[in-house]
């Protein structure tokens, strides 16, 4: 009975069955396969661009990979520079809702093996104070990336990114004693221009390359208050939805490349001559603040 039943259901032509077999197609799917996978047979497979913001072309992929990297070759040779690099020029073509965050977790994953040490040598009371300040600054940072026009980020993105650039250069130093309020407030003010932009860093850098401890302490407590900062900064882009499944799939496509740079500018420090790479460094930064200026859209982009 059971053979009677299967074979009628499942007709195989050349075995003498009577009944045709019927076909499975979309139709038979639940209305909500359906929605998802259209009306074709079978449900696409994933392509390279799933990963990518809906709106960002080839083009575009290949300009913000080689921005990434470009930026991250500055930062591993010198320590600075990713960030204004990176940012004026990312935000030509995403949205600077999706280029801050998308920086932020790239180079927080890749720089997670230095915070061990940095925590045994940094200075961790006077981390922590900045660290307090900064915990105030970024979400309101965050706050005005989220709330303001995308082209006024731009605007800020290239006013904030000139500032600093300008500060670097200058070789100004902070060379009074360090104080706890100011020490805070130094904190704040880099968190709010690292939460709207991610271009805090050369605040902290020019506060306490002016201190008077020694070079291994100011350089652990820049990597351990930057693993703090971004840690906070994470928290409140989850919180104000800004840290989306769209960032993190294009995370995974530019963290390679990243990370290339990283390596590539961290092998150069010991064969090339470090005042001269500096120089090509804010050169560098110079170029990205020009050709990411929002009156120059449509003429070089």
């Amino acid at each position: 009975m059971q053979h009677c039943v299967t074979a009628a259901l499942w007709d195989v032509p050349g075995r003498g069955t009577s009944a045709r077999a019927p076909r499975i197609t979309q139709y038979h799917w639940r209305p909500e396969a359906r929605a998802r996978y259209g009306h074709g047979p079978f449900p696409p497979s994933p392509q390279l661009f799933d990963l990518l913001a809906p709106d960002l072309s080839a083009r575009a992929l290949a300009f913000l990979l080689a921005t990434a990297f470009i930026a991250a070759l500055a930062r591993g040779f010198s320590g600075f520079g990713a960030a204004l690099i990176f940012l004026p020029l990312a935000a030509t073509v995403v949205d600077p809702k999706i280029a801050s965050p998308l920086l932020l977790i790239t180079d927080a994953v890749l720089a997670v093996g230095f915070i061990p040490s940095a925590f045994r040598t940094a200075d961790k009371r006077e981390v922590g104070i900045m660290g307090l300040g900064a915990a105030i600054g970024i979400p309101l940072g965050t706050v005005l990336l989220i709330r303001t026009d995308p082209l006024i980020i731009r605007w800020a993105v290239v006013v904030l990114a000139a500032s600093m650039l300008t500060l670097l250069m200058s070789g100004w130093r902070y060379r009074g004693r360090p104080t706890p309020p100011f020490t805070f407030g130094v904190g704040a003010f880099a968190g709010v221009c690292s939460g709207a932009a991610q271009v805090g860093g050369p605040a902290v850098i020019a506060y306490w390359l002016g201190s008077t401890k020694a070079a291994v302490i100011i350089r652990a407590s820049i990597i351990l208050y930057f693993a703090i900062s971004t840690a906070i900064a994470i928290v409140s882009y989850l919180v104000g939805g800004v840290l989306t499944v769209t960032v993190l799939k294009l995370a995974l496509v530019v963290a390679p490349v990243y990370g290339l740079g990283l390596f590539i500018g961290a092998r150069l420090f010991g064969v090339a001559d470090e005042s001269f790479f500096r120089r090509i460094c804010y050169a560098l930064i110079a170029v990205a603040i020009v050709i990411s200026l929002p009156v120059l859209d449509g003429v070089i982009r």
